[in-house]
């Protein structure tokens, strides 16, 4: 039997989807306007910025841009949200590592954009291994393990879900039954809340200024 490789370590990849993966394009990177070219398929670390990070999620829409309001709901937007909620209402304030996972669950996105769930279980398994390469080269990145602890990601998942549910109802049309029964999320919409959707340059703005406070936090306690 091979070993059990350690928690948090890249798993291996099935060799049929990685030939799959080499298939897919002749390139397979993209240039980034930082100037970084990051290979999509097998992503570096030192290839990922922080600024490229908060243009593209604050430039992707959440609920395939079907929200009210001016502007669309962006990713950068429910990343900030799902970060408020582990800290404030989760009990993980004192944590700034995990409250920064919380703030880049969704990271990926920025190159792989936010694909809703009925079209996330259509793609399948490619799509799965993708993001969590990305993934796992963000967390690196900035100093996270590769893959969360299970506890982390399981409160991590609730805060998702707590913050899927308020705006699907504030935002998306519809109502709160409809949060358990069609969009089958457990947890309850947040009703002392308001979501406003906000300007792309505005929410990449507030992302950056979030990561570069929760950043500050971590290198004080590492200290």
């Amino acid at each position: 039997m091979a070993p059990r490789p350690p928690d948090g370590a890249p798993k291996p990849t099935d060799p049929a989807l990685h030939a799959r993966l080499r298939a897919q394009a002749p390139r397979t990177w993209q240039r980034m306007l930082s100037g970084r070219r990051l290979n999509l398929i097998d992503p570096s670390p030192i290839d990922i910025e922080i600024i490229d990070i908060a243009l593209g999620l604050s430039r992707n829409t959440r609920w395939n841009g079907q929200t009210i309001g001016a502007h669309g709901w962006s990713v950068a937007q429910h990343s900030l949200l799902v970060s408020a909620i582990v800290a404030d209402r989760l009990g993980a304030q004192a944590d700034p590592r995990l409250v920064m996972t919380a703030l880049l669950h969704d990271a990926s996105e920025y190159v792989t954009h936010d694909l809703i769930t009925p079209l996330k279980a259509a793609v399948g398994d490619v799509f799965k291994e993708l993001e969590d390469r990305l993934m796992c080269a963000v967390h690196l990145r900035f100093g996270l393990p590769a893959r969360p602890a299970p506890e982390v990601k399981a409160l991590i998942k609730t805060a998702d879900w707590i913050a899927g549910a308020t705006e699907a109802v504030q935002l998306a049309g519809f109502t709160a039954r409809e949060v358990k029964s069609v969009l089958g999320i457990a947890e309850k919409p947040l009703r002392d809340v308001t979501l406003v959707p906000l300007p792309v340059a505005e929410a990449q703005a507030r992302f950056l200024e979030a990561f570069h406070r929760l950043e500050a936090a971590m290198e004080s306690s590492s200290r």
